[in-house]
């Protein structure tokens, strides 16, 4: 299983942060998943034309190649403005309108007050939805009162996002399920 854990701003520390306790997580499981954390922080990407994310270059064709590739992602974004950053809404505008088909797709925000906490829901998961993901329905809000020098330390905060991965891998594996039951009803 291949999970792809993205960071869906340039700027600031909270969800890298975050990205980083979510990635150490997956990799302290018993199974070995391939796991690939893509901070967009870390890439030039240009910004979305309308050309098929194949006809892209370097960092870009990267970035989007490694998303479309994956079974699963955890995003990661921010609240800028009471809405998730540009950079982010770049990555989905590069990507086909099924880019994830059969891929689960579970999220976390940071933010600095509780004010923001509906942006998940009513920003992002319709964008996800639209783009025909399996959403994991929970996701971890994470407060600028939950860090302290760039750590997370509230242990509630943590035990949410440990059960994020669980029910990111869980739902992965159920639908890897499914879809090979279909498959094995065809006789091509």
């Amino acid at each position: 299983m291949k999970i792809v854990i993205l960071s869906g701003s340039i700027v600031g520390s909270k969800t890298k942060t975050a990205m980083e306790h979510l990635e150490e997580m997956i990799n302290k499981r018993d199974e070995q998943y391939e796991v690939v954390t893509l901070d967009l922080a870390d890439y030039d990407l240009q910004f979305s034309d309308g050309r098929n994310y194949h006809e892209y270059e370097g960092d870009t064709k990267y970035v989007t190649e490694t998303i479309m590739e994956a079974d699963a992602l955890i995003i990661g974004t921010p609240i800028f403005q009471a809405s998730i950053p540009a950079t982010l809404k770049n990555i989905f505008d590069l990507l086909p309108v099924h880019a994830f088909r059969d891929k689960v797709i579970s999220t976390f925000v940071t933010a600095g007050s509780e004010k923001h906490y509906l942006v998940a829901e009513q920003q992002l998961k319709p964008i996800l939805a639209y783009m025909k993901a399996h959403i994991v329905p929970t996701y971890v809000y994470i407060e600028e009162k939950d860090f302290l020098e760039k750590k997370i330390v509230n242990d509630d905060i943590l035990f949410r996002m440990e059960r994020l991965v669980d029910d990111t891998v869980r739902t992965t594996k159920a639908f890897e399920f499914i879809r090979k039951e279909e498959e094995a009803m065809y006789d091509f």
